[in-house]
């Protein structure tokens, strides 16, 4: 019940915030829901095509390098949140950012919903993080900016930002036979966190056989060169296994970017760990000791590949916040 309140209040409050910076017409940001949880198409304004939306996010990323929200076509009233806290547009990597370097850009574009994404490696002040981004854009403008950025001092797995180069495969277009409807594009990735909640070996989705991963930069599956023996499986093998046991929750999933063409579901979720199990055993008599030591979470912005309606590659951008942390984003259930 105080949970409730407090998520109800939080809500009032961004909501009566947005509605003075509408008054202001200075660009703001707050965490509210919107149609973009479920990949629904932008009912608002003229569509801005593929060629529209990445001219936006080209226009937010000079903007934000150099400092300067004048650069970038935001509405009247902005929601921008980062590593899932409401913040002002200036605020945050707007304020600490010395450059992006661009090896690592990937983009996914969905004119039916007006919306883009991006995953690459930004500097702060020289030194690297990685960067999740999305946007959602109406009549050319900005009126969302959600943001994940994974700094290395942060907990979890990650690799050097200045070495991470992401697999071709999701900027390549898929041919016709290859593509699945967006409906069920967003319920194959659906599947996938419903794979990993309680992961016991049960599989909810379907992997393409050489399906890999990587994890803040860091290849976690389908690696032929990996040191552990677990992560030269596939992302199939692996939970088959059981291996996620301690995953105990994956909510506020949110499918935000579908992108039929190259066959991309760009989707946020948080995972929660309760930290309650010690050891465990894989559906191979395995035994494993749990890497989860206290309750936690993961924030994440995830990208999938999915061809033929198999997850083929998986890249993945997130942080840790305080345990069940709410997402500004979604409504209360």
């Amino acid at each position: 019940m105080r949970q409730s309140i407090v998520v109800a209040a939080f809500l009032a409050a961004t909501a009566s915030l947005a509605v003075a910076t509408a008054a202001s017409g200075e660009p703001q940001e707050h965490g509210r829901v919107h149609d973009h949880d479920h990949g629904m198409p932008n009912a608002m304004g003229p569509r801005c095509d593929r060629a529209c939306l990445t001219g936006v996010l080209e226009q937010y990323l000079a903007g934000l390098t150099n400092h300067d929200p004048a650069r970038v076509p935001f509405a009247e009233v902005v929601h921008f949140t980062e590593d899932n806290v409401p913040l002002k547009i200036g605020d945050g990597l707007w304020g600490s950012i010395s450059g992006i370097d661009r090896h690592a850009d990937v983009t996914v574009a969905d004119p039916e919903a007006g919306q883009v994404g991006y995953y690459g490696v930004v500097k702060e002040h020289d030194q690297p993080a990685y960067l999740a981004l999305r946007l959602k854009v109406r009549s050319g403008r900005i009126t969302e900016v959600e943001s994940v950025v994974h700094r290395m001092n942060e907990s979890g797995p990650g690799a050097n930002p200045l070495t991470y180069r992401p697999d071709a495969a999701f900027s390549e277009t898929l041919p016709p036979e290859q593509r699945v409807p967006r409906a069920r594009l967003v319920d194959i990735a659906n599947g996938y966190f419903s794979t990993l909640q309680l992961n016991d070996g049960q599989i909810f989705t379907q992997f393409d056989p050489n399906c890999a991963r990587w994890e803040n930069g860091q290849q976690s599956a389908g690696d032929p060169n990996a040191k552990n023996p677990q992560g030269r499986l596939g992302c199939g093998e692996i939970f088959k296994l059981g291996n996620y046991r301690w995953d105990t929750r994956v909510r506020d999933r949110g499918y935000l970017v579908v992108d039929e063409e190259r066959g991309l579901v760009m989707a946020r979720a948080f995972i929660d760990h309760a930290g309650v199990l010690s050891d465990y055993t894989l559906t191979n008599g395995e035994h494993r000791v749990s890497p989860i030591k206290a309750p936690h979470t993961w924030c994440m912005l995830e990208l999938f590949k999915i061809r033929s309606g198999q997850i083929y590659r998986i890249q993945v951008v997130f942080v840790a916040v305080p345990y069940y942390m709410r997402s500004p984003w979604m409504q209360e259930r």
